[in-house]
């Protein structure tokens, strides 16, 4: 008797790509950028009944709209470009850094609390810079403590700065019971940056934290650091590098500059807003997207984020009514976008070869074993 075995293959198999030229990876992305903003048309043609030039020009007027809506859109965009410089070397070295938004307020907290404390007891300028320091401090603390533990006892990063999202909240919570009976912290006036002109301090100071980040990753010690041990731990330990003194030095970092953002929200306001719950508003997960649709390069987040922002202001603006719309735009563009990441990394093969099946004797592998024993 013949037992039957059939030997079948995929029809196509997945394959990692050789490194594509600069055009033809821009190239499957601006293709996947165009797909997605065709479904996007017929989608509001459909729903909204909005043809092709209204939707375009509502795109551009909800950012371009008017002279205060350019303003809103750059201090967005540099409150977004912020974030997602300071998730660069973290995500640059593999620490999946998710708690940018709890580094961010923390940040908001430090530097409301020093307002709220030493106002009138100092200099307005001085206040300024105490306001700093203490931001840059408590978001650099929340980061370096997942990454502690990360260093020494080898956790979940992930989990850990999601979770610390959520003790910072808390901390907010806890101090508007507090001092307000649980409505928001109020504004206080004391330790603004002076603003030249509606949000142009705080665009200024992003544009050169994200100069000095570009050329710290890419020419400084610790930025080749980072990019050793984000490609290979043990290539980093072989050439003698400290990986766990990098995590927590990159972590600082990080946190830092997340600090900082805090205090541009709280500081770097033309009309200065007191302490919420809600204040960040989830950009460091937006600031995930921005940084990972670069690279982690700061010099390409400029245009990430400046695409992003732009994206949900003119989504929101389609149906002014209803914000639910303009998220589904804004989803359906991010998933395009970043699915197209796939054809880039990966191709699909054809198998060239199709086995329907092969029959096989007991007698017939006996005697290829004992030609193979042979």
């Amino acid at each position: 008797m013949f037992n039957k075995k059939a030997i079948r293959e995929p029809l196509f198999h997945i394959s990692k790509r050789a490194p594509l030229p600069f055009w033809h990876v821009w190239g499957i992305r601006a293709v996947a950028i165009v797909s997605a903003f065709l479904v996007s048309i017929i989608m509001s043609r459909i729903f909204l009944g909005i043809g092709i030039s209204e939707f375009f020009s509502s795109m551009f007027k909800g950012s371009f709209g008017s002279e205060k809506l350019v303003w809103i859109m750059l201090k967005s965009v540099a409150m977004l470009l912020c974030v997602s410089v300071a998730l660069a070397p973290a995500f640059k070295m593999k620490f999946w850094n998710i708690g940018a938004d709890g580094q961010v307020l923390m940040g908001c907290t430090a530097a409301y609390v020093c307002k709220r404390f030493l106002a009138g007891s100092m200099p307005s300028s001085m206040l300024v810079l105490v306001c700093l320091g203490a931001a840059i401090v408590a978001g650099a603390v929340w980061a370096v403590i997942p990454a502690i533990f990360k260093a020494r006892w080898n956790t979940n990063e992930t989990l850990f700065t999601l979770m610390m999202n959520y003790i910072a909240t808390q901390i907010v919570l806890h101090l508007k019971d507090l001092w307000a009976n649980g409505q928001a912290l109020p504004e206080i006036k004391a330790g603004n940056l002076e603003q030249i002109y509606y949000y142009l301090s705080t665009v200024l100071i992003v544009v050169f934290i994200t100069a000095f980040m570009f050329v710290y990753l890419k020419y400084s010690k610790h930025g080749y650091e980072i990019a050793v041990v984000g490609e290979s731990k043990n290539t980093a330990k072989y050439i003698g590098i400290n990986i766990n003194k990098t995590v927590i030095r990159t972590l600082i970092l990080s946190g830092a500059i997340c600090g900082i953002t805090g205090f541009l929200l709280i500081c770097g306001q033309k009309i200065n807003i007191g302490l919420n719950d809600d204040i960040v508003g989830g950009i460091g997960f937006t600031a995930i997207i921005a940084a990972w649709l670069a690279k982690f390069n700061p010099g390409y987040m400029v245009l990430t984020s400046f695409f992003v922002v732009f994206l949900e202001n003119g989504a929101g603006n389609l149906y002014s009514e209803n914000n639910a719309y303009g998220k589904i735009i804004v989803g359906i563009v991010f998933f395009m976008v970043i699915g197209c990441e796939f054809f880039i990394t990966y191709q699909l093969k054809r198998n060239g070869k199709k086995h329907n099946g092969e029959l096989f004797s007991d007698n017939t592998k006996q005697n290829e074993n004992k030609e193979t024993d042979k």
